[in-house]
Formats: structure tokens, sequence, C-alpha cells
């Protein structure tokens, strides 16, 4: 039997004209695409974590595939990845969602070397999270720093957790703050 058993997904898309300054000619698509599913492991402790990790790998790539077919592959620039555990659960339930969410969103975008940033929480239902984002071929490009709110009105319930991945189609709008741009990014290490 499946470890994964979704009550409902969402996808949330924003676009940003402006940020107070003169509109933009291609603006900025942020993209959350999130399922919530039973927590297998709700109130009991679970010391092999492992199966139910490997089997997300099929969540996350339903959700990058989601996010890739809304987006555009060869327009993602940022990336993310977060989970909500309800209550009834532990932060370990959100944090499989490291491996399994960022490989999905590595395989899907043609193995970008960033690291994928990520946000969790144990919460009451209705939580929202701010989830980081940055570039996904170069962690220290600073006008890609940005965020997106994720969350779901009704989830997490107290045995479920709410897993999401969050892509965009590039940096703040009106970013003037320095620092390495994307066409200085030369190393490939995911750094700089």
């Amino acid at each position: 039997m499946s470890l994964i058993q979704i009550r409902k997904r969402s996808l949330t898309i924003e676009t940003v004209f402006h940020e107070g300054g003169p509109a933009v000619d291609t603006p900025l698509r942020l993209a959350a695409s999130c399922a919530v599913i039973q927590n297998p492991y709700a109130g009991r402790y679970e010391p092999d974590l492992m199966p139910f990790m490997a089997e997300l790998r099929s969540l996350g790539t339903l959700l990058a595939t989601e996010l890739v077919d809304t987006l555009g592959r060869d327009k993602v620039e940022v990336y993310s990845k977060a989970a909500i555990v309800g209550v009834n659960g532990e932060m370990e339930h959100g944090a499989v969602w490291h491996e399994a969410g960022g490989w999905a969103m590595r395989a899907v975008l043609n193995e970008p070397k960033a690291i994928v940033p990520a946000a969790k929480a144990v919460a009451a239902t209705g939580y929202r999270l701010m989830v980081p984002l940055h570039y996904i071929h170069a962690c220290y490009v600073r006008s890609h720093f940005n965020s997106m709110e994720i969350g779901i009105q009704d989830a997490p319930r107290p045995n479920e957790i709410l897993f999401a991945l969050v892509m965009g189609t590039g940096g703040r709008v009106h970013s003037r703050l320095g620092g390495l741009t994307t066409e200085q990014v030369s190393v490939h290490d995911g750094q700089r």
C-alpha cells in the first residue's frame, strides 16, 4: 500500500507587474504547487523514514512537472520547497521533503547546481509559511533572493502534511542592490 494518500492539491500563481516603480516589460511569475497528504506516521514515532522519503520522489515529480508546465522549463530561474506538518506529526516528517522535493525539481529542470532552499514547520490547520527563493544555478545571485507565501485554508489537518514546491521566472522586480548577476555566473558549482 502506498504511503502517499493525497486529499487535495492546489496551484497558486502570482504575477508581479511592478513593486511601486515602473511596470516591467515581462512580469515576474511565481507559482506554488502543493499537495496535502495523510501523514502515515502521525501520532507515533517511526525510526525509519527512508521508505517514505523514497516514495515521495513521485509526488515531487508530479508537483515539479506541474510547475514547469505552468511556467515553462526554459523560463524557470528560482526555486524552493516547503512542508507544513500537522500537529500530530513531527518536524522530521517534513524534513523528508528536502531530498524528495529537491531531487524532483533538479531532475525536471535538467540538473541545476544551486542548493534548493527550504522552509518547514509543525503547525495548526491554515498556517501560512514564507518560502525563500533563489537562483537555480548559483545561490549567491542577490537579485533573485525572494520569497512566496504558501498555505491552504483547511490544511494541514492534525494528521496531514502539506508539501509544496515553488518556482519562478526571475529575480525581484526592480532589483537594484548589486552583487553577482546571472550573467556573471561562471564557476557552475551552485555557488557562484
